[in-house]
């Protein structure tokens, strides 16, 4: 009987140690498996934000490739704004077509020729042509506003204009309207016309 209760000991501390081992083991198996479900957790998020990464760079691919940057347009817009300002302050083209209208003028003209007609011949020719010139940077600066404001209708849908572009093209639209109306009106003499000779 003492051996008998030797082996049962025996036999109940031996199942004891295996069932502390199995628990060890069956905690292993815990941890091993954590471990892996987190390293494949980490993998997919990190194929998540590869992916996220790559459909952030076709996006700007694709937004690169639709459709007109707006340099264009922009470059535009400054173009009619400056052309706008040139019809107003006068340029140089002006400035050399209105002196070679003075020299035709004088050279035209004989010493015996009346007071009104020297005036008109050497003073209101160039007058009518330094007008005229800036009357066409007027109109230019005008149609070109236009032609960038009217772009979007026929650009890419869904692509709006920047606001800066708008304002600078209406900028020089309204700048081509003064220009014009301001050019007309010292061709016809409305403004600034010539002395009376008599």
């Amino acid at each position: 009987m003492g051996t008998k209760t030797v082996d049962e000991a025996g036999a109940e501390t031996g199942t004891e140690a295996k069932s502390d081992e199995a628990k060890v083991d069956t905690t292993k198996v815990e941890e091993t498996t954590e471990a892996t479900e987190a390293v494949t957790d980490a993998a997919a998020a990190a194929d998540e934000s590869e992916e996220a990464a790559g459909d952030e760079v076709d996006g700007l691919r694709e937004d690169t490739q639709e459709g007109p940057s707006g340099v264009g347009q922009g470059a535009g817009a400054v173009v009619s704004a400056g052309l706008g300002l040139v019809s107003l302050t006068g340029s140089w083209v002006a400035t050399v077509a209105a002196a070679r209208e003075t020299l035709v003028g004088q050279l035209g003209t004989s010493s015996s020729a009346s007071v009104a007609t020297q005036v008109k011949e050497v003073y209101g020719d160039a007058w009518a042509t330094t007008a005229l010139i800036g009357g066409l940077f007027a109109l230019a600066a005008l149609i070109v506003g236009v032609v960038v404001l009217a772009r979007p209708a026929f650009g890419a849908p869904g692509k709006p204009q920047p606001a800066w572009i708008k304002s600078v093209a209406w900028g020089g639209v309204a700048l081509g309207v003064i220009g014009l109306l301001l050019a007309v009106a010292k061709y016809t003499d409305i403004i600034l016309g010539l002395p009376s000779t008599s």
